[in-house]
């Protein structure tokens, strides 16, 4: 992810101490660090790394009475004038700082960007990738749940079209028919014991995904912290102590809008009174993003500070396909056998042999690699298994609704003349 990409800025004021002063500019945040530019001079007066805050506060002076301050290792930084207010900023900033420090990156993030290995780096790569496929397996997983309450409701159904179609039969038949009494009782005895059993059959659904968010309602300059949950059905958006803000069916999503990497639009249209919306900012929302997109492939739209995020996504060095999987593989085989070049042949030119020296990995690092070649390719197989199986379901699916409108059909003529 790219370290300059501008998560959000606001006008404010700097407290410049070599000059006593204060001075007018934007504050600037990025994924990892904190900008103030001031506006007369364009000068970067403020530059800092979110993993060096050890406190972010709301406080106030005798001349200023509404600031926010930034301790940054022993140095503490203010500002005034915020807008749209104080309150927002805070929220926006702690998010993120906090987010920095829970990551694996931490505090180390500059230092251990230095020391990447090829080997880490690639483990990263297929550690997304196996956390991609196995969102995918939950969803496909839901939807075949689906299916299979689909077939049980048809089977439902089916049972009773026979029950009428029994029914039916008894008043078609001549009044001198001596079982009609036994009939009737013996049907109001078991239908109950059908209702009791489908209403058990209920199942509650997984979580794919769940972040934590700053929420604003619409066009309020008001923000607050919480959580986006993303179920196979649909979204949730709750506040910091778990209460239900809001949930979307996926039927009900008219559009999301992924304004950058970590800003999304959430909107459900009406006609007649004013659209339900919600824009969410998390510093884990690349990690949601992905999910969202194969739920609403059609409903998601990236754009223009989004833009570049996409492309990143589906170069061949992130895209779950057969070039990572080749790539990765033939970098095993180099790495099992250290002696032997990397797809090493006469011919070979000066860049390529460089890249080789690059891409010799740790024998720690191969091994790590194989296992996660290995869960990659059983998640891909069970997937593969499981849209075989959804397949056939919705084939019978489909046979089964043809064969209950035509019995529908009969039944309706059947009553017309009983009429």
């Amino acid at each position: 992810m790219n370290e300059d990409i501008r998560i959000h800025s606001w006008p404010c004021s700097y407290y410049l101490d070599t000059s006593k002063q204060w001075v007018a500019g934007r504050l600037l945040l990025t994924p990892v660090a904190i900008r103030f530019t001031a506006d007369k001079t364009g000068e970067l007066l403020v530059n800092f790394h979110l993993s060096s805050i050890s406190e972010i506060k709301k406080e106030s002076s005798n001349l200023i009475f509404s600031s926010l301050t930034i301790l940054e290792k022993n140095t503490k930084h203010w500002f005034s004038s915020l807008q749209p207010n104080r309150n927002v900023v805070f929220n926006i900033l702690q998010h993120f700082w906090r987010e920095q420090l829970l990551s694996s990156q931490g505090a180390g993030a500059e230092a251990a960007a230095l020391q990447s290995t090829k080997g880490k780096e690639l483990t990263g790569l297929l550690t997304g990738s196996q956390k991609r496929l196995e969102d995918t397996a939950k969803v496909l997983h839901y939807q075949g749940e689906q299916f299979d309450n689909i077939m049980r409701g048809l089977n439902k159904i089916e049972g009773d079209m026979d029950v009428a179609d029994r029914l039916l039969t008894e008043l078609e038949s001549p009044s001198w028919w001596p079982f009609s009494s036994k009939l009737w009782k013996t049907l109001l005895e078991t239908k109950p014991k059908e209702t009791a059993t489908v209403s058990d059959s209920k199942n509650q659904e997984g979580i794919i995904i769940r972040i934590p968010v700053i929420i604003t309602h619409r066009t309020d300059s008001n923000v607050k912290p919480g959580k986006l949950t993303v179920f196979a059905s649909g979204l949730e958006i709750s506040d910091c102590n778990s209460q239900v803000v809001h949930r979307f069916e996926s039927k009900d999503v008219d559009d999301i809008r992924v304004h950058t990497p970590y800003e999304i639009s959430v909107r459900q249209r009406f006609i007649g009174k004013p659209d339900t919306s919600y824009r969410l900012l998390s510093a884990k929302m690349p990690e949601a993003i992905p999910i969202l997109e194969m739920q609403f492939s059609k409903k998601i739209q990236f754009l223009e500070d989004a833009l570049g995020f996409v492309g990143a996504r589906k170069s061949p060095q992130v895209d779950l396909g057969t070039s990572i999987w080749q790539a990765a593989t033939g970098l095993l085989g180099g790495v099992v056998q250290p002696s032997s070049p990397v797809g090493g042949r006469e011919g070979m030119d000066n860049d390529q042999g460089q890249l080789q020296k690059q891409e010799k990995i740790s024998q720690e690092e191969a091994e790590e690699l194989k296992q996660i070649l290995k869960k990659l390719k059983g998640l891909a197989l069970e997937t593969e298994a499981e849209l075989e199986r959804q397949d056939e379901a919705l084939d019978s699916i489909t046979t089964s609704v043809d064969r209950a409108t035509l019995n529908i059909d009969k039944q309706n003529r059947r009553i017309k003349k009983l009429t």
